[in-house]
């Protein structure tokens, strides 16, 4: 049974401050706790409806319905994230929408990339939108927030820096790409800052096939880029 103060602790870490105190964050869903189950991260306790009933369940979820299980697990210390001279990578600039941060884990893990860079200032990886946008995917890819200018330096030693543009730039479907790389998407509002978009190698835009010239859509999502962005660089592999 929990206690009014289980209770009280577990709503908390809905709020960022109190689960990078704790070093602890929530999953919820039979698919998300069995997915943390079989992770390396370690899964503290598993909260069942049919155990404590759905009225002290509604009152812990940070859903809008309580779901039928729930977990609290340990944030996991990953190892740095490196670099090599093999393999695509994806780097975020300044994202800030859980839903599509999220929605590019899974995509990273669909398409198999080795790892994402994020700059400081993007969205918590341990945010409950992300954890659940991500549907399993935040267990199976590193993500790594660095100072991403720094990192993209470096990286452009041995890999090819692409970066993702609305103007100015290469149409993906005409461009020949590499099969290793950094692939740079920039911030839902902005785009690539102006220091980000200084390490790029090769700028890339996906092109409109709207048959309005007059009200088309001024832009993609950024998880719907990311995804259409992958599968052309995963394509060429095949």
């Amino acid at each position: 049974m929990l206690s009014n103060n289980d209770i009280k602790f577990i709503r908390s870490l809905s709020q960022k401050k109190n689960r990078d105190e704790s070093g602890l964050f929530v999953v919820e869903g039979e698919k998300m706790v069995s997915e943390a189950l079989s992770s390396d991260y370690t899964v503290e306790k598993v909260i069942y409806m049919d155990e404590i009933g759905e009225e002290r369940m509604s009152r812990i979820t940070q859903l809008s319905s309580p779901s039928p299980v729930l977990a609290i697990v340990r944030k996991k210390d990953h190892k740095p994230l490196t670099i090599e001279c093999k393999g695509l990578y994806l780097a975020l600039d300044s994202i800030k929408d859980p839903g599509n941060l999220g929605t590019i884990l899974r995509i990273a893990d669909w398409f198999g990339l080795n790892g994402i860079f994020a700059s400081t200032d993007s969205v918590e990886l341990y945010n409950p939108k992300v954890i659940q946008a991500s549907m399993g995917s935040l267990f199976r890819v590193q993500l790594q927030y660095v100072d991403l200018a720094q990192i993209l330096e470096d990286a452009r030693k041995s890999l090819m820096i692409f970066g993702t543009f609305l103007h100015n730039a290469s149409n993906i479907y005409k461009e020949k790409l590499d099969k290793n790389g950094i692939i740079i998407l920039g911030n839902e509002s902005c785009g690539i800052s102006q220091e980000i978009e200084k390490k790029v190698d090769k700028r890339l835009y996906i092109p409109n096939f709207s048959y309005s010239d007059s009200c088309s859509p001024d832009s993609l999502n950024i998880a719907v880029a990311a995804a259409i962005v992958c599968s052309e660089f995963r394509r060429i592999s095949v």
